[in-house]
């Protein structure tokens, strides 16, 4: 008896198909093309020309993340297109908070049977992210791997670079007690603190994606993959308004463990409750699943963002000039707190 003659498309690995994705997803990223570009999307490599006319003393920064469990409900809500966006977010807000301009990202997308709608919808989602946020999608992977995700399923990770001059280099270095800690609004849970959100939704409510749930304008798939915002635009505006000297992305953690990573020794924040409006979606888990002010605050962004620490003289000139454009609909800036001797961050009443 003749045996089969295997190839690798039978263990499950169409590399044709593969291939035929890369030149779909060259249309994409060419649109995030800055002038910086060397070349295309398909090398082993991407080439970025550094612009020393613009940087004297450039400084690299790099950061890298993903989407988390958020994942799960574009899964059960079959829906692909803002998971990119939220992949950028991640990975370019961070890198923000040193003062760094996002000059170029790159992706990896790994799953195990590939699905081109879905990964176009993923990467076309990275594409937009990255031109909100200014910078080139100049590379990435695809991987298929047969029997290691389940059908249906991926992962994906980011990858940042962006530069800025070292005497502009943003670490919180000189903040002082007195400052004053502003807040700009999320756009819901962002990308973290979505095993505990599942476990509530999901679970405890025994709700689905179609779910429409008292409090929310849209059905819990559609509010729950509401992506990360990007606030590269709004913090250069506020750069050339302000002396910045501070900033924190709220992500896993809160304000609770984000904050104080940019905060001097000896320095801590204190954070007024009432200050800023909290999405209800944040109201809801908590009061659903029986979850504690203080986990919620730990876990969750309850609302706030992105936090940029300025002196208080330019604390109404920081506020205004995050209103005066719409920042992806940005709600308005508050005053959320302010930095005082002693450490970590301490939770008040609001001042009336």
């Amino acid at each position: 008896m003749k045996k089969k003659r295997l190839s690798y498309k039978d263990a499950g690995v169409d590399v044709l198909k593969a291939d035929a994705l890369v030149k779909d997803i060259a249309g994409a990223a060419e649109k995030t093309f800055r002038p910086e570009v060397i070349g295309g999307i398909g090398s082993f490599g991407a080439l970025f020309g550094l612009d020393t006319r613009r940087y004297k003393n450039p400084v690299l920064v790099s950061g890298t993340d993903g989407v988390g469990t958020k994942l799960k409900i574009a899964f059960l809500a079959n829906r692909h297109d803002t998971i990119g966006i939220d992949l950028v977010a991640m990975c370019v807000n961070d890198i923000l908070t040193l003062g760094a301009e996002p000059l170029f990202f790159l992706d990896y997308l790994a799953t195990g049977k590939l699905d081109k709608k879905a990964s176009l919808d993923i990467i076309r989602g990275i594409a937009d992210g990255c031109i909100e946020a200014g910078c080139s999608l100049i590379g990435g992977e695809t991987a298929e791997m047969p029997g290691f995700y389940a059908r249906g399923q991926y992962d994906v990770a980011g990858f940042a670079v962006g530069a800025v001059d070292k005497k502009d280099i943003i670490d919180g270095s000189t903040i002082k007690e007195g400052n004053t800690v502003i807040g700009i609004p999320s756009s819901g849970l962002h990308s973290n603190g979505y095993s505990l959100a599942r476990k509530i939704f999901f679970d405890v409510m025994k709700a689905t994606v179609k779910t429409r749930i008292d409090g929310l304008e849209k059905p819990l798939g559609v509010e729950l993959l509401t992506p990360t915002r990007i606030y590269v635009k709004a913090v250069a505006a506020l750069k050339k308004a302000v002396k910045i000297k501070g900033m924190a992305h709220i992500t896993g953690g809160g304000i609770t463990g984000n904050l104080p990573r940019v905060l001097p020794s000896g320095l801590g924040a204190e954070i007024f409750k009432g200050s800023w409006d909290v999405p209800p979606i944040f109201e809801i888990m908590s009061r659903q699943g029986g979850v504690t002010e203080v986990e919620m605050l730990k876990t969750f962004n309850m609302g706030i963002g992105y936090i940029v620490v300025v002196d208080e003289k330019d604390a109404n000139k920081t506020i205004k000039t995050l209103g005066a454009k719409d920042f992806q609909g940005f709600g308005p800036a508050r005053r959320i707190g302010r930095i005082f001797k002693g450490k970590g961050v301490v939770y008040r009443k609001a001042k009336p």
